[in-house]
């Protein structure tokens, strides 16, 4: 019985965890809060105008009677009209009025105010509240507004007496009653139909959201090509939606990328293995000379020094791209290191008929630098330079910084790389020239490993090249960095 309920309440636990419910209950909690405020503001300003508008007639009659009593003391018909008469012509909110001497003796009462109201309460409560309106409950349980006041008599005021006036309020009380009771109905009213009409707009609001989690439903390593059309979309939801696209880009380039990264490495990986195992069976399909087997041990110790760089490559290339990767930064004189690379290679250069110089900056160039790292990122630009410069030309390095970065550039007048290939050079197994490079040893990983190590450095490397005329290379990197 348990599980049964349980299964019953699980799609109404799983709505009440939507985001349509959660707009819906801020939608009805929000317009009940208005409805309530913006009813509760009306109600009070209704009961204070109502009780201006009652204070404003008590205070107009006493000013009525207290002229009479003080300009015309003596005009008796007047003051019972006011007093006795007036009352009886008004069908709605009675008033009743009574005056009182000096020793408190009634002198003019309007007929049937002794019906309706406690005269000695009255007189009580006047007394204490002095100038005051104060509520009274009459004899019937009706509400009344009363207050009293002194009243001087004549012009010389010598004798002063009491005017009591009281006014019934219960129509007012009525009519907020009244306001009350529609206020519920219009309460009941917004609890019914808020819900269906948030839940609506709800819906509606979350539209695009669901598109986006459809497309994003179709989207796997096999379809990146899936995009969200935004058109229509409110300005947040297409800005997300265009966020979200432009990350499909980078992922889509990324499995592109990592797809021909592992078919460039199958095949460089395989290249070397496939030559040492075909040597080995040749050598071993018939009994040979000592020097013949040394041909063979030799081409197989060739192959496993390629394979080995390989390897080392892309070890470096997987630790440079870890987040835990560390640099080891000390103070380093950059013309010094270029001078230590331009050493290594100068021999090699020599032999191929190449000009290797290093230019001399102003003043000495001084940087925060992975010393190892630097010399290694120089190192595969000479070696790519050298390699690619025929006989009678030149390599030069050359160093120099301003206030904030150093700029070290490898420039050469080799053969140059096409326009079309310049985007791709950084591509890790990317080579210009395959044929050139398989003779020559090339992984097609050095540039990759430059530019790893300039981003490790807070840098980048821009590359610039003509056909025919050479190539440039710039390394880019802050001088220091905070520590």
């Amino acid at each position: 019985m348990s599980w049964n309920l349980r299964d019953r309440a699980a799609p109404l636990l799983r709505f009440g965890g939507t985001l349509a419910f959660r707009l819906t209950a801020w939608y009805v909690l929000a317009g009940l809060g208005l409805v309530v405020f913006v009813s509760a503001c009306l109600y009070f300003v209704l009961v204070a105008e109502l009780e201006k508008s009652t204070d404003l007639f008590l205070a107009d009659k006493q000013h009525v009677i207290r002229t009479m009593l003080r300009e015309r003391p003596d005009d008796w018909d007047a003051l019972r009209e006011e007093i006795e008469l007036e009352s009886a012509a008004r069908r709605y909110q009675q008033f009743y009025i009574r005056l009182l001497d000096e020793r408190s003796a009634p002198l003019l009462t309007t007929p049937g105010m002794a019906e309706q109201l406690d005269l000695s309460q009255l007189t009580a409560q006047t007394q204490s509240h002095s100038e005051r309106t104060i509520r009274m409950r009459g004899r019937t349980g009706r509400q009344f507004s009363v207050t009293g006041a002194m009243a001087p008599v004549g012009a010389n005021g010598v004798q002063s007496d009491t005017v009591q006036i009281a006014i019934d309020i219960s129509q007012q009380e009525q009519l907020l009653a009244l306001y009350r009771r529609r206020f519920l109905v219009i309460l009941l009213g917004t609890l019914a139909i808020f819900p269906l009409a948030g839940y609506q707009i709800a819906r509606h609001g979350i539209r695009p959201v669901r598109e986006m989690a459809m497309t994003a439903r179709h989207i796997s390593s096999t379809n990146l090509r899936e995009r969200i059309r935004a058109e229509g979309y409110p300005v947040e939801l297409a800005s997300l939606a265009s966020t979200f696209n432009k990350m499909l880009d980078r992922l889509e380039d990324s499995f592109e990328r990592i797809s021909r990264f592992s078919a460039d490495i199958a095949h460089d990986l395989r290249t070397p293995v496939n030559n040492i195992r075909g040597e080995a069976e040749v050598a071993l399909a018939r009994a040979r000379t000592i020097d013949e087997y040394r041909e063979v041990l030799d081409s197989c110790l060739e192959e496993t020094v390629r394979l080995s760089k390989l390897i080392s490559d892309l070890l470096f290339l997987a630790r440079a791209e870890s987040p835990l990767t560390h640099l080891r930064r000390e103070r380093v004189d950059v013309t010094e290191l270029l001078g230590g690379v331009q050493e290594y290679y100068e021999a090699s250069a020599a032999d191929a008929g190449i000009s290797l110089t290093t230019l001399s900056a102003a003043q000495p160039v001084i940087a925060d630098l992975d010393r190892g790292l630097m010399q290694r990122a120089v190192s595969n630009l000479v070696s790519n330079a050298v390699a690619h410069t025929p006989p009678g030309g030149s390599v030069v390095l050359e160093a120099n910084s301003d206030t904030a970065m150093i700029c070290i550039q490898v420039s050469d007048t080799g053969v140059g790389i096409p326009p079309e290939s310049l985007p791709r050079v950084f591509d890790r197994f990317f080579r210009v020239d395959t044929s050139r490079a398989q003779t020559s040893g090339g992984t097609g990983l050095g540039l990759a490993i430059v530019q790893s190590i300039m981003l490790l450095h807070g840098g980048d490397v821009q590359i610039a090249s003509q056909l025919g005329q050479g190539t440039r290379v710039t390394l880019h990197m802050p001088l220091s960095v905070e520590r």
